[in-house]
């Protein structure tokens, strides 16, 4: 299996726990975790290049949807792929992170054993 080297972003230290051990059970992930997305851009600007990043949606100062446009305007990850984790499970909420340009939406809770396999199938 090809290695994926994500960039997880969500300002729950508890999920932010949870996701980095049910992302490690893949050893083809190499995972960094950032607690906001000032944390993130920081990463990117630093020289840390993700094959794709997922993004909690609700955080504080800088939401999901808002650090996705700055990613955007970065030539390193103008073209990631980004995954939404959101409770925001609607199909009217999904239609709207899928039309911002996210590869797909996990909607909370999810399954941690199948989290890798699922963020794979996004991408």
């Amino acid at each position: 299996m090809k290695r994926l080297v994500l960039l997880y972003v969500d300002d729950d230290d508890d999920i932010r726990t949870v996701v980095t051990m049910a992302l490690s059970l893949d050893p083809d992930i190499a995972l960094r975790a950032a607690a906001s997305g000032e944390e993130a851009l920081t990463a990117v600007a630093a020289g840390f290049r993700p094959d794709a990043v997922v993004l909690d949606v609700m955080m504080p100062g800088m939401d999901g949807p808002a650090l996705l446009e700055r990613l955007r305007r970065l030539p390193p990850t103008a073209a990631t792929p980004v995954i939404f984790m959101t409770a925001r499970g609607r199909q009217a909420d999904i239609d709207f992170y899928r039309a911002r340009g996210a590869a797909g939406v996990i909607v909370k809770p999810f399954d941690p054993i199948t989290l890798a396999q699922r963020v794979r199938a996004l991408l």
